[in-house]
């Protein structure tokens, strides 16, 4: 991190709001689980009143990285995508002092964002129900949750993922209390555990995105979030949406102006109750009347209502988390067996919260830990260091906590050397958890102290999470190359591959910075794998966001070479990206005369180009589009082709004033997709200019697609476009609304809703030869 990074995070974390949330975490000793399918799918609001209101803990109980979802930022797909996400949630989980349990671990997992289902039962046809349930028991048996809320309903018209992870958690409940299922479980020490309460949202999942056939069960409970945060004056679900907007990837993060301050819930198989709480033991003092409960816990929940209530003055807190840590050892051994069994972790959980309440308020906390680099290679040596803004006024111990591989080697006054053996693997890519209480990442502290005469223990993280990767990354320029069948290419520049070894098809060479292809390349996709080692090359793809920081994904690298029918038209294309798409990089290596247009200006002259083609969702990322409305109307009227990939209808697309003529993106957008990447598509004009050249489309064209076919389809056009597809998923009516094209003034306008970025970055033959044709000008 540099020092305004540094600077920007103490600024945005003051210590007395750290403090106040420690301590808030001590009134409660309920855990709430919250479950979805993708980073986002939390309900924040609601989980910032439970945690920051009531002092619950609370869990994220989150099936995949959402690797398979969009991005408004960048670039950044599949497992770099899933990276971000992670990274998103984290952060957002740190604004609402939350803890996350991942079920899904990456795209090579098989719980991952395989993209839009519309169907639970298909869902959990790619997951594997058995696997997803199992993985939910585990997350029940480990987090031990009282109170149980899945963020969707499982009704159609929903999310496929949502569906499956609703009904997942419901059909675990019985097995993680089952001490015959997973018996397995018993050997990681994970015993049965029956969660109290099961509710489901009693409000529908309908709107932009969704549309929920049946309605929501009915209100056996209203939670209220009166009032506003005491540290920040904040309404909760402000402090919801303070934690969303860590989700920038997916546009999220919105201004209420009236804030949500009440949330409905079904308790299934359950009567009307009136707090959430209703017939659990809610805090240390209910906990201390339970049968079999040891005398102490009363002393324990007095001393914590002391130090809550002498905040901020820290001395007195830490005096009264003192006698609270010595209350609660005492409780911890005291306990009868039946009371351990149903209660020892929220003794271990708050005696753990205590003690890092303890720390902080003594400032026993480093202000800082790091670690240069941060970024190390077997056989490598590196450092940790740590600092306080003042000077600890006693010893302070600090404990490396390493991964396999690596170990101390030297310490010395603020910091300590370590070294990573040759052998040593890399760190995973994708944590299984991540915990408010610290000790995330690879590598991360454990502070201890004697405080008030007792021993006490805290976690802290790292600003930058420690990465164990190769020491040789390979980045091979281009990674893909698209070769006309009826081109003569016979040799292209390849940067990036010096020094490697290669596994190659026959009749391909790779020596003196350059690729030679066969004669007469057969056409398909040939896949080359430089090697390292005489194992397969990995390349790091590395991204910064001022809300994520620095993050990386490694993966295999790879040299493509699609060879593919393809004849490019006569065009002078300018390319109008919003950074969610590479079109404009395939473009420029299918070999057309593409132009980047980063910036539009409202009288700009763009009768230089033949054809413009708008990049996904651009109109809801790029601050200059709207302004440049009219000059792309103009582009039209004048003779050019303007080419519009898909676009969100609530992220800048007006359908009355952005498209040359009315134009309708379908909302909700789950009605106005078709997900089956092999749905039948039938070509309504097939003699059309678009479909008939420069490359004949055909049956052949729409095979081999990945993920889906379109999303975000037209539902509603004005009379001069026409309609050129027509495509449905099972069981609905057909969709016309996937590629319209109209002639307008002298030139043409055509929208496409088909997930062609996705295509090409898969190297389906069919996504090129469509492209050639889209950009061809307006004729």
């Amino acid at each position: 991190m540099t020092d305004r990074d540094r600077i920007a995070r103490q600024m945005a974390n003051p210590a007395l709001i750290r403090l106040h949330r420690t301590l808030s975490r001590l009134t409660s000793v309920v855990t709430v689980m919250n479950t979805g399918a993708h980073p986002d799918d939390e309900q924040s609001g609601l989980l910032a009143w439970l945690r920051l209101g009531l002092g619950m803990r609370v869990v994220v109980a989150c099936s995949t990285r959402g690797e398979g979802g969009q991005n408004v930022l960048g670039p950044e797909r599949r497992g770099a995508l899933g990276v971000l996400r992670s990274r998103e949630m984290e952060e957002a989980a740190r604004v609402l002092d939350a803890d996350i349990h991942w079920l899904g671990h990456g795209p090579d997992d098989p719980v991952h964002d395989f993209g839009f289902s519309k169907d639970g039962d298909a869902t959990f046809a790619r997951w594997g129900e058995a696997r997803i349930v199992e993985r939910l028991v585990r997350a029940y048996r480990t987090e031990r949750p009282d109170v149980v809320i899945p963020t969707f309903l499982d009704v159609p018209g929903q999310h496929g993922h949502h569906r499956a992870m609703t009904r997942a958690a419901e059909t675990a409940l019985r097995l993680a209390a089952d001490s015959a299922a997973h018996p397995e479980h018993l050997a990681e020490g994970l015993t049965p555990w029956q969660v109290a309460k099961y509710y489901l949202p009693a409000w529908s999942g309908g709107g932009a995105t969704y549309d929920d056939e049946m309605p929501p069960p009915p209100a056996t409970l209203m939670v209220a979030a009166p009032g506003v945060d005491p540290a920040t004056g904040a309404a909760w679900d402000h402090l919801g949406e303070q934690s969303r907007l860590f989700h920038a990837s997916q546009g999220m993060g919105h201004w209420r102006a009236t804030p949500r301050d009440t949330w409905a819930l079904h308790l299934v198989a359950g009567e009307p109750e009136a707090r959430i709480t209703g017939g659990l033991p809610a805090t240390l003092e209910a906990l201390a009347a339970l049968p079999g409960a040891p005398d102490a816990l009363h002393s324990a929940a007095r001393a914590v209502t002391e130090a809550v209530a002498a905040f901020p003055d820290a001395e007195a807190v830490v005096a009264a988390l003192v006698r609270a840590d010595a209350a609660l050892d005492l409780a911890a051994v005291g306990a009868e067996r039946g009371f351990a069994a149903a209660h020892a972790h929220r003794i271990a959980r708050k005696r753990a919260e205590v003690q890092a309440a303890c720390l902080l308020a003594a400032g026993l906390m480093p202000t800082l830990a790091a670690a240069a680099p941060a970024r190390l290679v077997p056989g490598a040596t590196g450092a940790v260091s740590w600092e306080w803004a003042l000077p600890p006024a006693q010893e302070v111990t600090v404990d490396l906590l390493l991964p396999d591989g690596a170990s101390e080697t030297a310490r010395a006054p603020g910091g300590a050397k370590l070294s990573v053996a040759q052998d040593a693997p890399f760190t995973r890519q994708f944590d299984p958890a991540w915990s408010a209480l610290g000790g995330n990442g690879a590598v991360s502290l454990r502070i201890g102290a004697a405080v008030g005469g007792r021993w006490m223990t805290a976690r802290q993280d790292l600003e930058t999470p420690v990465e164990v990767g190769p020491a040789r990354l390979v980045a091979l320029d281009p990674s893909a190359v698209i070769v006309p069948l009826a081109g003569s290419v016979a040799h292209t520049p390849l940067r990036g591959a010096e020094g490697l070894d290669w596994d190659l098809p026959p009749g391909f060479a790779v020596e003196g910075g350059q690729l030679s292809l066969p004669r007469s390349p057969q056409p398909g996709l040939h896949v080359l794998t430089p090697l390292v080692g005489g194992r397969p090359a990995l390349r790091r793809y590395e991204a910064r966001y001022p809300h994520s920081g620095a993050f990386s994904h490694l993966a295999p690298e790879t040299l493509r070479v699609l060879a593919v029918d393809l004849v490019l038209p006569t065009a002078r294309i300018g390319y109008i990206g919003g950074g969610g798409d590479s079109v404009g990089l395939w473009l420029d290596r299918m070999g057309a005369d593409v132009t980047p247009l980063d910036r539009l200006d409202p009288d700009q002259d763009l009768s230089r180009f033949s054809t413009l083609v708008v990049g996904i969702v651009a109109f809801g990322t790029r601050p200059d589009l709207p302004a440049a409305v009219p000059a792309l109307h103009r582009f039209v009227a004048q003779g050019g082709h303007l080419v519009t990939l898909y676009q969100r209808p609530d992220q800048g697309w007006q359908p009355d004033a952005t498209p040359p003529r009315r134009l309708v993106v379908g909302t909700p957008s789950l009605r106005w997709r078709v997900t089956d990447p092999a749905a039948e598509v039938t070509m309504l004009q097939p003699d059309h200019p678009l479909l008939a050249g420069p490359n004949r489309i055909t049956a052949a064209d729409w095979q081999g697609w990945d993920k889906e076919r379109g999303i975000y389809f037209a539902s509603d056009w004005s009379a001069e476009y026409q309609p050129l597809l027509a495509m449905q998923d099972a069981g609905e009516a057909p969709l016309k609304g996937a590629l319209l094209t109209g002639r307008i003034g002298r030139g043409r306008h055509s929208h496409c809703a088909l997930v062609l970025h996705h295509q090409l970055d898969s190297l389906v033959p069919g996504a090129f030869r469509l492209l050639a044709n889209l950009v061809q000008p307006a004729g």
